[in-house]
């Protein structure tokens, strides 16, 4: 296994890389689903976790998923399924480059098929089928579902293209010929996938209709997993609003007309991906006919196309409202009228407006992004009304699991548990967490042969791999297994912050009762490398907290307004994600002294904005704003009065002991040979920082395998080895200035 940047390209310059050997994964679980198998030691020097997107270079650059090995497994050898390693170019046995890969999700992905499978199955199956998977525009990719990870359930996608296709529908492979955005992507819920010749597959209705034009959905034949509305956990306050509009729209119109008001619904359901939306609005409407259309596979069509398949969909509309009434539901609707409005959109509208003014017809749209949406859909006389789902708390998620694994065989459990390790996770990102944990006990009861039954080690270890969706726009903060306590020193340090971030959030009572404000906002300064990330990782591990993380000048934008919406965005999945962290890595490079700048304000507006929104008129309630830096002295001095960040926390360099706790901890996995003191070496490293001493051991580690390969346990001489490259990194007149400004603000 060697470090090799060269070679990568320029597209990944910068990023951690590593050269293997490629060989043929043998798994018949894992053929042809896009997974490359690595060690964990490699997956570490990656910077990845598992299920992460990784560049696999070769000939050609193609993208994959990346998963660990058994830790027995040699850390040279890379396992690649055959089309992963034909789409990189490849042979087995060959050395192949691996690097992080940035992969967004897909908004719109065309594939090319045989006629027999074009013509077979449908774009849903077709979506399904692909899910969770990476892909790059020129890739092969198969039919059989990736099917391992943090995926979504795809049995009705296997058992549909068995039908469709037949037995051979697993030797069947497609070609990417389009994506967008551009680079790697990865398959949605929400992405358009569609076949290169415009066809959807399959029509489902009884009367051939262009292939151009995708049906809505006939009342006839409803969509499948609805649930009854008393199994549904969370929501009563919108199933009980929108009960009662539905119910006053389509059975009772008389009242409103009588009143004077129109008979007419037209309502805007909005929260996170995967919060339950749609079902909710299916579980309502469980009795009524229902037309469902299918915002971003309609919107990825040509003007005319989106045109015709809104109009076919208000014709089912109007043609099946009866005395039960008709709902139309359009899911993700921000794809089929973006903020980006174009001609056909008022078009789109008119329809709309059309339908809904019908008898005993209600428009009910969905959307997770509704700030991208067409303002023009919240008119008077279009979605005038609007529900929001949040993201469940402790207790509603303890309550989705409890739904979830209702009939499933299990050991006891503490939910309770289980739902404070995971903020931020929607019902959608709980059921793949059972999935996961299913998974894991399932391949137990397959090896020991017996009886399956869940455990809670199956549900803690699909933490491991299980991340929120609702989070992707939002970077997090690596959390892992550490917490406060596997923190060498910085007793004060942990104290400071365990006052400042963990008692607002998890004792709020306690501030109310004695009539103060908690605090809105912490500093952490200190020189580099001395383990302020690292204090932030084990202190959102300790409170169970869900944590937004923004590095540097990753707000900044060239284009007017976009770096403010970008600081609103931020704030604003904070809240719903509440009790969170926001996490402002290098703060002095996002908010620094104003009117000092010559980037045309863009700066100075987002000081502003980050200002307005720590103590602004909209109260900050359930979250903390915990910055990082190690030049305090450059950030404006407005960000630091009481009532933002008004605590400041000073990370000093180590100790000797210091020391000694970060190089045990950090050896708690390297095979230290008999006769090494740690405590001894600890009070030798005089100026080295919390980074350094890490470093110290893994050059140690490289040393002994630069030794022998098979070697079994790092050496005194390794170690010695490796202090005579690792050399300390503090600057001591940095070290000295902060001391300095630590004590001019008397901390």
């Amino acid at each position: 296994m060697t470090s090799d940047s060269a070679s990568a390209g320029p597209a990944y310059s910068g990023s951690p890389q590593l050269t293997l050997t490629a060989r043929l994964n043998l798994s018949a679980a894992e053929a042809r689903r896009g997974i490359v198998r690595v060690h964990p030691e490699v997956l570490a020097g990656l910077a990845l976790r598992e299920w992460d997107g990784v560049a696999v270079i070769g000939s050609r650059t193609t993208t994959a998923v990346i998963a660990a090995t058994a830790s027995t497994e040699p850390t040279g050898i890379a396992l690649l399924d055959e089309l992963t390693l034909s789409n990189a170019g490849i042979k087995p046995d060959a050395p192949v480059v691996l690097a992080p890969a940035v992969v967004h999700g897909a908004t719109r992905i065309v594939v090319r098929g045989s006629s027999l499978t074009s013509e077979s199955v449908d774009v849903r199956t077709l979506r399904r089928a692909l899910l969770g998977k990476v892909v790059t525009v020129g890739d092969v990719v198969s039919l059989l579902p990736r099917d391992l990870g943090p995926d979504f359930a795809t049995s009705e996608a296997t058992r549909k293209l068995a039908r469709s296709v037949g037995i051979t529908w697993t030797n069947e492979l497609l070609t990417v010929v389009a994506a967008e955005p551009d680079g790697p992507v990865s398959v949605q819920p929400d992405t358009a996938v569609l076949w290169a010749d415009g066809t959807e597959g399959p029509s489902t209705a009884a009367a051939p209709a262009p292939r151009t034009r995708p049906r809505a959905q006939t009342p006839s034949t409803p969509p499948p997993a609805v649930r009854p509305v008393d199994e549904l956990v969370g929501v009563d306050t919108q199933v009980g609003k929108l009960t009662e509009w539905i119910g006053l729209t389509l059975d009772n119109p008389e009242l409103l007309t009588t009143l004077g008001a129109q008979a007419r619904l037209g309502a805007l359901v909005t929260g996170p991906p995967g919060v339950g939306k749609a079902t909710v609005i299916r579980a309502v409407c469980a009795d009524r006919n229902l037309v469902y259309l299918d915002g971003p596979l309609t919107g990825a069509l040509e003007s005319s196309g989106r045109l015709a398949a809104v109009k076919d969909a208000v014709d089912q509309l109007i043609s099946s409202s009866d005395k039960r009434g008709a709902v139309l539901l359009i899911s993700d609707v921000e794809a089929l009228l973006p903020t980006e409005a174009d001609p056909v959109s008022a078009l789109i509208l008119d329809a709309l407006r059309t339908a809904i003014t019908a008898p005993r017809v209600a428009l009910i749209c969905t959307s997770s992004r509704p700030e991208n949406l067409d303002s023009r859909l919240r008119d008077p006389d279009l979605c005038d009304r609007e529900l929001s789902i949040g993201l469940p708390d402790s207790k509603i998620r303890r309550g989705l699991l409890t739904a979830l694994l209702t009939k499933v065989p299990a050991e006891t459990i503490d939910l309770g548990d289980i739902a404070s390790r995971t903020p931020g996770f929607v019902a959608a990102d709980l059921a793949a967490l059972t999935r996961e944990a299913a998974l894991r006990a399932a391949a137990r009861s397959a090896r020991d042969s017996r009886p399956p039954k869940l455990t809670e080690a199956d549900l803690s270890g699909a933490l491991e791999v299980i991340r929120p969706v609702s989070r992707s726009a939002s970077p997090e903060v690596a959390v892992g297994g550490i917490t406060l306590d596997d923190v060498g020193d910085m007793v004060e340090t942990k104290q400071a912050l365990t006052e400042a971030v963990l008692w607002p959030l998890q004792h709020p009572d306690t501030f109310t009762r004695l009539g103060v404000d908690p605090p809105r906002g912490v500093l952490l300064y200190g020189p580099p490398g001395c383990g302020k990330t690292f204090v932030v990782r084990a202190l959102a591990a300790s409170g169970q907290l869900s944590v937004h993380s923004v590095k540097g000048a990753e707000l900044m934008d060239k284009w007017v307004g976009s770096s403010e919406k970008a600081v609103r965005d931020l704030f604003d999945r904070a809240r719903e994600s509440a009790p969170s962290l926001i996490f402002l890595d290098e703060i002095d490079a996002l908010v620094p002294r104003r009117g000092q700048s010559s980037d045309s304000g863009v700066g100075d507006r987002v000081v502003a904005a980050l200002l307005t929104e720590l103590d602004g008129v909209e109260p900050l309630r359930d979250v903390v704003v915990l910055g990082a830096t190690n030049r305090p002295d450059l950030i404006d001095p407005a960000l630091l009065r009481p009532g933002r960040l008004e605590r400041l926390v000073f990370v000093p360099p180590p100790d000797a002991g210091a020391r000694g706790d970060i190089l045990r901890t950090s050896s708690r996995s390297v095979p230290l040979a008999d006769g090494i003191d740690l405590d001894e070496l600890a009070a030798d490293l005089d100026g080295y920082s919390a980074a350094d001493c890490s470093a110290l051991l893994r050059e140690a580690a490289l040393a002994a395998m630069r030794r022998n390969i098979d070697a079994a346990t790092v050496t005194a001489e390794d170690v010695a080895s490796a202090r005579a490259k690792v050399r300390p990194s503090l600057d001591p007149d940095q070290v000295e200035n902060l001391r300095q400004y630590a004590d001019k603000r008397g901390v």
